[in-house]
Formats: C-alpha cells, structure tokens, sequence
C-alpha cells in the first residue's frame, strides 16, 4: 500500500516543505520510504533563509540521498542510476536508461571505451564491483536511487543482498535466489519438486558413475558443468568420445575449477532454442519481449557454443499461446517455488527454452539471472518504456498492473568477435570505421563488450566477443540487411562473425518451418 504525504514546517522567518510516499511492505509493522524530497519555500532573500537553507535543509537532504532514500519517477522526480558491469548487455542497459525520462544520470561500473565514447553512461571505471562496502559508499556519495546489475558473478557473490540491506533500491536478486544460475543442479531440483518441464537428469562428481551414466543413455548427450563457467560450461556431445573428454575435463583435470566439480548430465532434445525473459518482483512476473539468439560459433549453428553469437527479436516461434504457456508452467511456478523455498526471486528471470521438435511445447534447458547478452541489445532497442521506472516498480513489489511498450518491427544483432573465439584469441587488434558503420541507418547501434582505447586513440579488442552491431526495421529481413551492412563498413581484420543470424525465422517465413533442415 501507498501513502503519500507532505508536510510544510514554519518556523523563525523560513519554512520548508518535506514530501515523501511509503510503500507499506507485506512484513507489519515497516515501511520504505520510495521518495523524499525536501526543499526550501521561497520566501524572499533573508540571510536567516539562506543560512537555514545552508546549514539545515540541504544537510538533511544529502543525508536522506546518502542512506539510499531517493525519489520516485511517479512523483516527477529524477533518479541516478548505477549499472554494474561493463559488456555489450550492459550498454545496452545504459542505452535504454539514458532514454527514460525518470534518469537524471547513468553511471556505468566498470563500464567499457565503447560506452564511455557514446556518451550512454559515465563509467566508473575503478570501482570494484565486487566490494559490496565500496560500491555502497559510492552509491551514498553520488545519491544513486537505483543500481542495476548487469553480470552474474557479482549476484551469486551476494551484491544485491548487500546493497537491499543498506537501503539501496537493487535490480538483481540475492545470492540465494541467484542460485538459480549459480547451481544448474539446484534448478534442476527445483524444477523437479515444482513439475516444471525441463530434460531428464542425472548428477555426478565420480567420473566413472558418470561415465557408465552415458554408456546407458546413449549419444547425443549434453554434459554441464554445475557451476559459472562464463558461458563455457556446456558441452553438446555428438560421439561417446566426445562426452567422456568432457566428463574428463571437469571431473578429473578440473578445467573450470569449482564450477566443474559437478557435473549434471542431461538428456539431448531436439527443437528449436528461444529466450524467453520476465520481469520479477518476487511475487508478480511480466514477460518482455521474445528473442533468439545463435548459441554456436559457426554458420548453420555449427562449431562450438559460445556465449552468443547474434539474435533477434521478436522470435517468431515464440507465438502468444507459447509465450502464455510458458508463463503458466515454467515462469510462475518457478516464482512461487522460490518463494516457497525462502529465496525469494527479483529481478530478470531468463529463461532458456527448447521448443521440442515433437511435442511443439517448451522445456527448459537453463536459467540466466540476469538479462541474456546478445538478447538484451535488441530487447532494450525496442523498449519504448521509462525503464528506470520498470526495474524500480520491480524492486518495489509493485511490477503488478504494469505493463510494457515496444517498438513495432523486428531488431537484429550480429556479434562481432576476436579470431579464434571461443578459443585462445589475441588481444590488441585495431578496430577502425565505427562510426561509419553507425551512420548506415538512424536505427542501427553498436554497443561494445570488449573494447579500450590505445595510446592512438583507436579502439581495440580486449575480449573474445567485441562489438554488437544492431539495427532496427519494420520487419526482420529489414534488419538484417541494416546489421549486415553496418558490419561490413567496420575494418577490423582480426575479427569475424557469423553471416547467417536469423536464418532459422527467414527460412520459416519462407517455408512454414524449419524441422526438416
């Protein structure tokens, strides 16, 4: 429930007015104050005003911003916010925030060159975002109302719950909750005690049992490290060779360290992959937009996975009823199961979908406890909504009733990436023509996920995945032909990309479907 109250204080010549809204939580007795501004009256140029106003309003004012009482969008006040993190989803992020009119700034930890340049966001760039006790002092210090967090490493370490615990407006879910990601054979188990639909499983930390687990199955198969492996983890075995080098690689010689201490051994589906994201706000989910986003290296998905290699939204196979299905057997069940379980989810719940060749129903391969990269590009250049004021009505409890505008049409993203990714790669190479690039089309974009600046001033690559070159059209094959065309007016010898996103939709526009192919 919300109060909103205002009060005007008289008193020796001055007076001043102090405003502010209580959003009454479901635990009694506390409240959380979601705006409060005080101001001074005008009341003509006494020294006695001024001296007040300098030693007793705006003291009180700083102190309410320092200790994270910040003001609210409903209330026409303007909000700083701090995105944390510094790839292409956090770009993109930073893109669409500095769009809604509720933010007055956009502050980027640690940020990246690409980001910097664009003017999207300040980047802050030493700041450590895995200190909670630093990046709370810095929130206080820069009167930041709401922080955003973009990568999943900082969730699982317990950020969010730092930050929530001092009073700071967080989007991103407490580490409990964050096991979701953190623990793929955690969100197997959930699945299992809620009857969420997802691939048959088996988990091991003995090579051997594991081993003698797949000889039963059979191949394919897909082996998963249990723990973050940055995008790495997941290894789709065609051959019995195949899935034992895996089991061998993480069980025995230890590739991806804790991550790969256990393993969870799933069975392969054949279908078609979408991404399917809702907003959380530990009660009530709203989906975003459809998306889809090529997982392998190579044209044809073909090659190894990687962590995107470009995507597209909306996905045509993610049709209403589907979209209504997952809602209804994956999304809302995984809610209250969190909830029930004292781990109680706010934030992006992405969920990684196999819609399965024979049945036509979705399965869930995986979650993601953060917005999806390459996904959140092309969702976030179509969001036509304050975005600011979404995720601060999700960490409200208040994401009931709200709903989301979009752009007509379709956006696309093409990944452009290091040579020899997702292998070694080398550091350092030139990347020349940007903005060329950016100026094939008023709707094209490019957000940077690995890039600096030399002593020349040239951008170079830093990553694996670099640059994201995004477009907009009034339907897929419009945007396709605007991303492909930016990426060829980029000069960047030392990197590649995959000529083929959006291959699985055209073909389906042409043809009705894609089973056969």
């Amino acid at each position: 429930m919300a109060l909103a109250c205002s009060h005007i204080y008289n008193g020796m010549g001055v007076r001043f007015q102090e405003s502010h809204s209580h959003i009454f939580s479901s635990t009694p007795n506390t409240f959380t104050p979601s705006c409060f501004r005080v101001r001074p009256i005008n009341t003509g140029c006494s020294s006695f005003a001024r001296n007040f106003n300098q030693s007793v309003v705006m003291p009180l004012r700083n102190s309410l911003a320092s200790n994270g009482v910040v003001s609210s969008a409903s209330s026409g006040e303007k909000t700083v916010v701090l995105v944390i993190g510094g790839g292409g989803r956090e770009h993109a992020l930073c893109c669409a925030l500095k769009r809604s009119p509720s933010c007055v700034a956009v502050l980027c930890a640690p940020g990246n060159a690409g980001i910097a340049d664009s003017g999207d966001a300040t980047c802050i760039e030493d700041l450590d975002i895995l200190d909670s006790s630093a990046v709370i002092a810095f929130c206080r210090e820069r009167s930041v109302g709401l922080v955003a967090v973009g990568p999943e490493a900082p969730l699982v370490a317990g950020l969010a719950n730092d930050l929530v615990k001092a009073g700071i407006p967080t989007f991103g879910p407490s580490s409990e909750a964050a096991a979701l990601e953190g623990s793929k054979d955690f969100m197997k188990r959930l699945c299992d005690k809620y009857d969420i639909p997802t691939a048959k499983y088996q988990t091991f930390t003995d090579p051997s049992a594991a081993k003698a687990y797949i000889q039963a199955q059979g191949v394919p198969i897909v082996v998963k490290a249990d723990g973050l492996a940055a995008g790495k983890g997941v290894i789709v075995a065609m051959t019995m060779d195949e899935a034992f080098e895996a089991i061998d690689s993480m069980l025995v010689k230890n590739v991806f360290g804790s991550a790969g201490c256990r393993v969870i051994i799933e069975e392969f589906l054949e279908g078609e992959e979408a991404s399917f994201f809702a907003l959380v706000d530990g009660v009530n989910a709203i989906p975003l937009e459809s998306a889809q986003d090529h997982k392998r290296v190579g044209d044809g998905d073909t090659g190894s996975n990687t962590g995107g290699m470009g995507a597209f939204s909306p996905a045509p196979i993610l049709t209403k009823e589907l979209e209504s299905v997952v809602m209804k057997s994956i999304i809302l069940p995984t809610v209250k199961g969190m909830a029930a379980e004292g781990r109680k989810f706010v934030g992006v719940l992405y969920a990684g979908l196999m819609i399965e060749n024979k049945s036509g129903l979705p399965k869930l391969i995986e979650y993601n406890v953060r917005f999806g990269d390459p996904e959140c590009q092309v969702l976030m250049v179509r969001l036509e909504s304050d975005l600011a004021q979404v995720l601060l009505s999700a960490c409200r409890g208040e994401l009931r009733g709200v709903s989301l505008d979009w752009s007509p049409g379709s956006a696309m993203i093409v990944v452009m990436a290091s040579e020899g990714y997702p292998g070694s790669y080398n550091k350092g190479t030139v990347i020349q023509n940007l903005k060329a690039a950016e100026e094939v089309a008023p709707t094209v974009k490019i957000f940077h996920a690995g890039t600096a600046l030399d002593s020349d001033g040239n951008f170079i690559a830093t990553g694996g995945r670099v640059l994201g070159v995004t477009a907009k059209g009034k339907d897929l094959q419009e945007a396709r032909d605007r991303a492909y065309q930016a990426v060829e007016q980029v000069n960047w010898p030392g990197g590649f990309y995959r000529r083929d996103i959006g291959w699985r939709a055209l073909t389906r526009k042409l043809y009705g479907s894609t089973k056969d192919l």
